[in-house]
């Protein structure tokens, strides 16, 4: 399975999945049609399915052209969305499955940007391979999510489950918020020297225009500080013992940041 980031609007990213032996197609939450239409058509591959996350219209936009040019295609979202993801036909919930270019892929149900956001992982197909997860908006490289609808416990939920992923797990989020998470992640944990070098090195790489995405949950765990809720240093930044208000302060800092 071969994963193209398609750079759309401000700062999203639209994920298409090319399944090279048959010359299919899927894409994950296209914010607009034409970038994924061109890409399939560069391809020649048909395009199959769109794998939702959540229902903001900055990821589900391309849903109704997309859908208009290839009629047969399958839209996959979570149960909770029902009635908000355009065009969706198959409702997907924790533990459920889903299928693409040979792999099998997990659905993670993980509330708390939104009510129904739901992330899909693909497990290694080889010991030497990186697994791959879309999560939408509810881990970022460097942050997490606002909570729109959800409350702080069950985000620190849904970010355990996706914390509990192998080191090597590519992250692929939905936007380009890599720097600015960082800059406040210095705030809260500026004594961290893996995120202090990690800061300079995607300094570097926006500075030349480089996207940040994907990511890999290992250095996550090292500098994102909506994974490290429970390490001292985080709880003593912002006086907390207790990991949901430890989260919680730390995410409203993030808001006014």
């Amino acid at each position: 399975m071969e994963i193209y980031r398609l750079p759309v609007l401000s700062d999203n990213y639209i994920f298409l999945l090319h399944d090279r032996r048959r010359n299919l197609a899927a894409v994950v939450d296209p914010a607009q049609a034409e970038p994924v239409l061109e890409k399939v058509q560069d391809l020649n591959a048909q395009l199959t399915a769109i794998f939702n996350t959540h229902h903001h219209a900055d990821h589900v936009g391309g849903n109704g052209a997309l859908q208009h040019a290839f009629p047969d295609l399958t839209i996959y979202g979570g149960r909770y969305d029902r009635g908000r993801i355009p065009g969706q036909s198959v409702f997907l919930d924790e533990g459920d499955r889903i299928s693409f270019a040979g792999r099998d892929g997990q659905v993670y149900f993980v509330p708390g940007h939104t009510r129904a956001h739901i992330a899909y992982y693909f497990p290694p197909t080889h010991p030497s391979d990186p697994g791959d997860l879309f999560c939408g908006d509810t881990l970022f490289a460097g942050g997490c999510g606002r909570l729109f609808e959800g409350t702080p416990a069950q985000m620190l939920e849904s970010l355990t489950k996706l914390r509990a992923l192998p080191d090597e797990t590519r992250i692929w989020c939905a936007h380009e918020y890599t720097l600015n998470n960082l800059k406040f992640a210095l705030t809260v944990d500026g004594d961290n020297p893996q995120l202090q070098q990690r800061f300079q090195d995607v300094q570097t790489a926006r500075s030349r225009q480089h996207a940040t995405i994907p990511s890999r949950l290992g250095i996550e765990k090292q500098t994102n500080p909506f994974l490290r809720w429970d390490h001292p240093q985080l709880q003593q930044a912002v006086q907390s013992r207790d990991n949901i208000q430890t989260f919680a302060r730390l995410r409203g800092r993030k808001d006014l940041f």
